[in-house]
């Protein structure tokens, strides 16, 4: 677990047996004072704290409450999370300073316990996220008037959707529903017919998405909140709430059903330590309130897949198919041999027709690509999942150690050519290909005219910031399908999904082109077909047969103190846990066969001495 400096010096508190601040002050004879705990908001501290609270905080005092108390001389904030305890013979507790804000209910103080131990981390991080952002004194009463920005008039109905288009439909409380929407799916009249039983949490993996539907959903005449920002309004009056990955923590009056878009988006998932995500603690939160929790997506995830015995929900595949675009393929292998452009015929054909393109190239620098200079295949490991390098006379790769002489697997050429891309380049040669401006867009750097240029070369970022364009071209595609990662298939899939989404219906003119070596990859033949479930299903099978994520549990351990944690840990006998590394970087991999197994193989190792990080469900491993 990643642990920042502490303000304080903690060792008479880490090393205390119990949990009273035990002679600190003289033991107090107000009888009508209550016993609270308190979580302090300290990195660095997981115990909790015996306080007084006055029976006049009481009043305004909870489980979940934001209080201000002393703790070795400073005054810090902190979350109750018990009241009314027995009170130790013999101990002094200090008082709480005040009560400074309506906090996390009792319900999400609880959540954020197992999600802290799913994900070994601290509780505290997790209810930082779910505290408002401004103080609270108290709730605004249900039924009060609401902001300007949030007035809507109730409608006397809402539009009742049809199920053959709309798959999102009621149902049993307490199951998880996944749903295969089309890319540019509208669910606002879903959402507001799950209104109509209660509070309903969306969560999207972008604020703008959840902004968007909110819009939406308030011209349709439903109370829409946006978390944080309407932290007060959704815990007091309730309606749908809305928000990026930290709203599945609003506080809500009445939980109806938990709405969770495009749940196989990386930005579901949180890269500081917890690295929890908003998906799975979505389908927790809806099994402990005993309501349903849909997980909508246009590619469903094997780990949502995984979470339920039924197959998604989905429109017919004729329909599903009207809605995507047209995916082509451009065969590199097919090339002149020994050729090394970057751009494919059928690309310098798209970039003079009318029309906006954006051009992927999902990197900045250079590829350690290499590909058979005679028949043009890349150079790949025996399954054909992973590349492999030229090093000191051999092939390597890089991540499973196979090696084979300089040799393509194909036709036994010994001549290899290195691929060499990268953002600005592309966009230089495409300049003059085209005899026109050609931007480039990346994370951190982009190149944009008064008028934006017809034709765009970018990373990943550019899928997500443009919009007009009608055709998407992933200019090396094979860097996806073959990164060192177990979930590069996935991952290439999803940038598959955004720009589908981008292009938009292939009758509006839509398209997406691909350029590859490896045109039968499952990703490609699946996005070619519209189908995702057939990737799902080929992956699956990969997935199964290895163990890896969701048919097993992972968590990657680095740090100075990796070594140290690791050689605490103690595999159950008979169980299936294994620890693997270090690899050159020093990280560990830490495998078992469940969730649970990983959390409790982590929870009884010990702290290092040295700083360390654990990472459960590491996305880029």
């Amino acid at each position: 677990m990643s642990e920042s400096g502490n303000l304080f010096d903690l060792t008479e508190f880490e090393e205390a047996p119990s949990r009273p601040l035990d002679g600190l002050m003289g033991e107090d004879e107000d009888l009508d004072a209550v016993v609270v705990r308190v979580l302090p908001d300290v990195s660095g501290i997981t115990k909790e704290f015996d306080y007084l609270a006055d029976p006049s905080q009481m009043k305004q005092l909870e489980i979940g409450s934001l209080v201000r108390v002393e703790l070795n001389g400073r005054r810090i904030s902190g979350w109750v999370t018990a009241v009314d305890l027995e009170r130790t013979a013999g101990v002094g507790l200090r008082r709480l300073v005040k009560v400074s804000s309506v906090g996390p209910s009792e319900e999400i103080l609880d959540l954020a316990r197992w999600t802290a131990d799913r994900w070994h981390g601290r509780v505290g991080a997790l209810l930082k996220t779910a505290t408002p952002p401004v103080q609270v004194k108290a709730l605004p009463a249900a039924g009060t008037t609401q902001a300007p920005d949030t007035t809507v008039t109730a409608p006397a109905t809402v539009p009742e959707p049809d199920s053959d288009l709309n798959p999102v439909e009621l149902s049993a409380s307490g199951s998880v529903v996944v749903v295969q929407t089309t890319p540019n799916e509208d669910v606002s009249t879903q959402v507001a017919k799950l209104a109509k039983r209660g509070d309903v949490i969306v969560v999207a993996p972008r604020l703008g998405m959840a902004q968007s539907l909110a819009g939406r959903l308030r011209r349709q005449g439903v109370a829409a909140r946006l978390y944080p920002r309407d932290w007060a309004a959704a815990a007091g009056r309730g309606g749908v709430v809305l928000g990026a990955r930290s709203a599945v923590w609003a506080r809500v009056r009445n939980l109806g059903a938990i709405v969770v878009l495009d749940e196989h988006d990386e930005a579901l998932a949180e890269e500081r330590n917890p690295t929890w995500n908003a998906r799975d603690v979505a389908v927790e939160r809806a099994r402990r309130a005993g309501v349903t929790c849909y997980l909508l997506s246009p590619g469903p995830s094997l780990a949502a897949r995984a979470l339920t015995a039924s197959a998604p929900r989905s429109a017919s595949h004729s329909e599903i198919r009207a809605e995507w675009p047209l995916v082509e393929v451009a065969d590199r292998r097919e090339d002149e041999p020994g050729r090394t452009g970057l751009f494919s015929s059928r690309l310098a054909q798209i970039v003079r027709e009318p029309g906006s393109v954006l051009a992927v190239l999902n990197r900045k620098g250079r590829s350690v690509m290499s590909a058979c200079a005679t028949c043009g295949e890349l150079v790949r490991t025996v399954d054909g999942e992973r590349l492999m390098v030229e090093r000191d006379g051999v092939l390597i790769c890089p991540s499973t150690q196979e090696t084979r002489p300089v040799v393509c697997a194909v036709c036994g050429s010994t001549s290899l050519k290195r691929l060499r891309l990268g953002v600005t380049r592309a966009a230089e040669e495409l300049a003059g290909l085209t005899g026109e401006p050609v931007d480039f867009w990346t994370a951190t750097e982009h190149e944009t005219r008064r008028s934006p240029s017809r034709v765009v070369v970018g990373t990943e970022a550019a899928l997500h910031a443009l919009t007009g364009v009608q055709t998407v071209v992933f200019l090396d595609f094979d860097a996806e399908l073959t990164a060192p990662r177990y979930r590069a298939a996935e991952q290439a899939f999803a940038l598959m999904l955004l720009a589908a989404r981008l292009v938009g219906a292939r009758r509006q003119g839509g398209r997406i082109l691909v350029q590859t070596r490896m045109p039968e990859h499952r990703v490609i033949e699946a996005a070619t077909k519209s189908d995702p479930g057939r990737f799902a299903e080929s992956e699956a099978s990969i997935r199964r047969t290895v163990g890896w994520p969701p048919f097993g549990a992972l968590a990657e351990i680095s740090g100075a103190g990796a070594d140290e944690f690791v050689q605490s840990l103690s595999p159950r006998p008979g169980a299936d846990q294994r620890i693997m590394g270090p690899n050159d970087d020093g990280r560990f991999l830490v495998r078992a066969s469940t969730p649970d197994e990983l959390a409790e193989l982590l929870r009884n190792g010990r702290r290092p001495t040295d700083r360390f990080r654990v990472a459960v469900d590491p996305l880029r491993v």
